[in-house]
């Protein structure tokens, strides 16, 4: 039975420490991240809340100030982290987060690659999705935004999951050390299509890339991209958003694709509301 280290599990279901960082809710629209230290203080428009009242509370809890208003203290989930963070660069929000981690199909234990790791909205997700025996390796060509990135992440709990590299993944590519060890590659850059060579390199067989893009220009250019890099003894299904595995058929009948076919193919989702940009996808396939 695989052991799992309990430094590397997430979980709130424990009361809240000294040091520890929490979610000051006000109202939907009124929230920050304050780190909990015996002996401080946070004041606001309903009085003033001693930090000692907070330690040994469950997440969740609602705390009372001086003058009797109250606030409740959450947990730092991704979900709320990324409605708090400091926005170092534009980040994804939880419509595209939740297709991108749901089509990546990250799972506990699996190794995945981000490029560029910007305000590190998406990383937490990932981390989330792959504790407690996995690991996300992600990678920012801006050494400050890199430093500010693993700084959260220790705030927030992921640092033992989270390793942050500072590359530039479009004209270096992802260390060598990963070839065919990931089983997702994410890519938020602006020239996308420089990177996918590499990315599909570091793809296990059966692995997921996915690419954000603000424009379809972007889009077009790493479609092309995906058909010459991942063709050869590979394939990939490029889409705005990842088709369904298909069961194969030798014989191609009744509109089954026939396995060995090559090619890229695209088609829009009806079903995707309030993104901010494209998400194309691609599977790395092996012909048999």
């Amino acid at each position: 039975m695989l052991a799992i280290d309990p430094t590397k599990k997430i979980s709130f279901q424990r009361p809240i420490g000294n040091g520890d960082l929490v979610i000051v809710y006000e109202r939907h629209d009124v929230m920050k991240a304050v780190k909990v230290c015996e002996g401080s203080e946070l004041q606001n428009r309903f009085g003033v809340f001693k930090h000692s009242d907070w330690i040994g509370k469950p997440f969740g809890s609602k705390v009372l100030s001086n003058k009797g208003g109250f606030v409740y203290l959450l947990a730092p989930t991704p979900e709320l982290w990324t409605l708090v963070l400091s926005h170092r660069t534009q980040i994804l929000y939880i419509a595209d987060i939740s297709f991108v981690v749901s089509f990546l199909e990250v799972i506990p234990g699996c190794l995945v690659l981000e490029s560029g790791t910007g305000s590190g909205s998406l990383t937490t997700s990932l981390a989330r999705a792959v504790s407690p025996t996995g690991h996300v390796y992600t990678f920012d060509f801006h050494e400050q935004r890199a430093a500010s990135a693993r700084e959260d992440f220790e705030k927030t709990g992921l640092s033992s999951l989270i390793t942050v590299g500072v590359r530039d993944i479009q004209g270096q590519g992802f260390p060598d050390e990963y070839c065919g060890a990931a089983d997702s590659v994410f890519l938020d850059l602006p020239q996308p299509w420089l990177a996918i060579p590499s990315a599909a390199k570091m793809l296990k067989q059966d692995g997921v890339l996915c690419s954000f893009s603000p424009c379809i220009e972007q889009v077009q250019r790493s479609c092309e991209t995906l058909n010459t890099s991942f063709t050869g003894d590979n394939i990939s299904s490029p889409s705005s958003l990842p088709c369904k595995r298909r069961q194969r058929s030798k014989e191609g009948s009744n509109g089954v694709e026939k396995s060995g076919s090559l090619g890229v193919m695209a088609r829009p989702c009806a079903e995707a509301r309030g993104h901010t940009g494209y998400l194309t996808f691609a599977r790395l396939k092996c012909l048999q």
